[in-house]
């Protein structure tokens, strides 16, 4: 299970990181590495959204657990 989380998680920092090159300077990262349009690159957009979705599941885990009400008492 740990290794799906590192790996959704890392899907999530390179769509993030994707989106934010689009909204500073209109330039998609992941279209200019495999092709604009091409089948490569909604794979990987859907394996972005699937692994947001994934993440759901371990924050809900945290905030069931209070992890994070005991990270904010710091």
């Amino acid at each position: 299970m740990k290794f799906i989380n590192i790996l959704t998680l890392i899907f999530v920092i390179v769509g993030g990181l994707n989106w934010g090159l689009v909204g500073l300077f209109s330039f998609d990262l992941v279209a200019a590495i495999f092709g604009a349009g091409s089948a490569l690159v909604r794979i990987v957009y859907i394996l972005v959204g699937l692994s947001a979705a994934w993440q759901v599941v371990p924050l809900f885990a945290s905030m069931g657990s209070g992890e994070l009400a005991a990270e904010r008492t710091r």
